[in-house]
């Protein structure tokens, strides 16, 4: 008998065992499946707030190509007649604006170039906010996990993952956008006469056909070894001056 009731305990703690298995694998399985749907909210949540900041960014691009392509035409035509030696046609900026408006028209003559502009400004403001968003987040993490003896103030992360992430920015927005600059260079200062006039993909071919694919990229060195640093100061000065406004605010 005293064999017969050890077998009967022995036969209940092993299915006692097994429930007990059982439990915890459920409870491993509902948290494995929470963290997955954490994960999955976390990346969806991520991938909308790209999306909107480069939308917002895209319309800032589009809007202020209205007022950088007059502007830079005319910058373009009073170089050219620098440099060219030949007789001055301008006086001035704004006689080069007149004059301009008056022979060739507001669209066909001061906005020489607005649809190559926007190409350059409308995706580029969108990748330039979209990616300084991504990076300067990632950055800050990397340097939050810092070494508990050598604490760093949280100013001086965000100081520095804004710097970095605007350089990058910067830069990379740069590269991918600098052949819409050359080609918008090269119609703000062609001809404006109506019958010479071509379209940016015309220009555009004429440029590869000629010259090979490389010279679309002429001068894109320099332009990177200033964007890199002038884009990282522009970030964190902003966001210095925009911590100090609100202190001042506040007291």
């Amino acid at each position: 008998e005293q064999t017969k009731t050890w077998k009967q305990l022995r036969n209940n703690n092993n299915n006692d065992n097994g429930g007990w298995i059982k439990v915890q694998s459920n409870q491993e399985e509902a948290i494995d499946t929470s963290q997955l749907s954490e994960d999955a909210l976390n990346a969806s949540s991520t991938r909308q707030n790209y999306l909107k900041v480069f939308t917002c960014g895209a319309l800032a691009g589009t809007v202020q190509a209205f007022v950088i392509c007059p502007v830079e035409h005319i910058k373009c035509r009073l170089q050219i007649q620098a440099t060219s030696g030949a007789k001055q046609l301008y006086k001035g900026p704004i006689d080069a604006c007149v004059s301009i408006i008056k022979n060739h028209g507001i669209f066909r003559g001061l906005y020489r170039g607005m649809g190559v502009t926007l190409w350059r400004e409308t995706p580029a403001f969108g990748m330039y906010f979209a990616v300084y968003d991504t990076i300067k987040g990632r950055v800050e993490s990397l340097l939050e996990e810092k070494d508990d003896d050598h604490p760093i103030p949280s100013h001086a992360h965000a100081w520095a993952a804004s710097a970095l992430a605007g350089g990058i920015s910067g830069a990379s927005t740069w590269g991918i956008i600098y052949p819409f600059d050359v080609i918008k260079s090269r119609m703000q200062t062609s001809p404006l006469e109506r019958h010479l006039q071509k379209g940016m993909w015309t220009v555009g071919s004429d440029i590869i056909r000629n010259h090979g694919v490389k010279h679309m990229f002429r001068g894109l060195g320099v332009t990177l070894v200033r964007a890199f640093p002038v884009n990282a100061i522009i970030f964190p000065v902003y966001e210095f001056v925009l911590m100090q406004i609100g202190s001042w605010r506040s007291r």
